[in-house]
């Protein structure tokens, strides 16, 4: 069944129609969430309620932009709401104080492409920092656009599109995140 029927079938009242919709989005559902988030509970109560959203609203899906546009758009105003009533993210300090002194939990990750250098380990965890340093900085709707378009390999057209804006607007944001970024990267270059 393609889409559309499945669409017009979970209209209908079909439970399996809405579970197969539901199992053709769930993980890049959640891979967004988790993209946006960056908290494995937070981003679970988004795709959850993303789709208790799209169940008791699926009748009033009219056709006139694409279902992953519809959902997307969902998911991507659910993980704003959720940005904007934490302000402080409630992510674990990468930093922590030890017996040992201050560590840096980014630096324990193991890179085994930076194994074998040293100084490529160190640029890179200092990179890794500034990178998340920079998107903490962003506002809520420059992270998401830039985070949909790098991360997520979106273009801006269904970023727009998602964020019920158009693609001009999404363009413009984008490059205020991305002027930032470079500015605040520029060490690094």
């Amino acid at each position: 069944m393609d889409e559309t029927a499945l669409i017009k079938a979970a209209q209908a009242g079909d439970q399996d129609a809405f579970g197969q919709l539901v199992r053709a989005y769930d993980q890049s559902v959640l891979r967004l969430a988790m993209n946006l988030l960056r908290s494995p509970e937070d981003a679970q109560d988004v795709y959850q309620e993303a789709f208790l959203r799209v169940y008791r609203n699926l009748n009033n899906f009219r056709f006139d932009c694409s279902f992953h546009t519809w959902l997307y758009r969902i998911v991507t105003n659910l993980c704003l709401d959720q940005m904007r009533k934490r302000k402080v993210r409630r992510e674990e300090p990468t930093v922590i104080s030890t017996s040992e002194g201050l560590l840096d939990r980014a630096d324990s990750i193991a890179e085994p492409r930076a194994d074998g250098d040293p100084q490529r380990s160190l640029f890179s965890g200092q990179l890794r920092r500034k990178i998340k340093e920079v998107l903490n900085g962003l506002t809520p709707r420059e992270r998401m656009v830039f985070e949909m378009r790098h991360y997520q390999g979106l273009r801006l057209r269904n970023i727009g599109e998602i964020l019920g804006t158009s693609e001009e607007a999404a363009k413009n944001c984008l490059f205020r995140a991305n002027q930032k970024m470079r500015a605040a990267l520029g060490e690094f270059v």
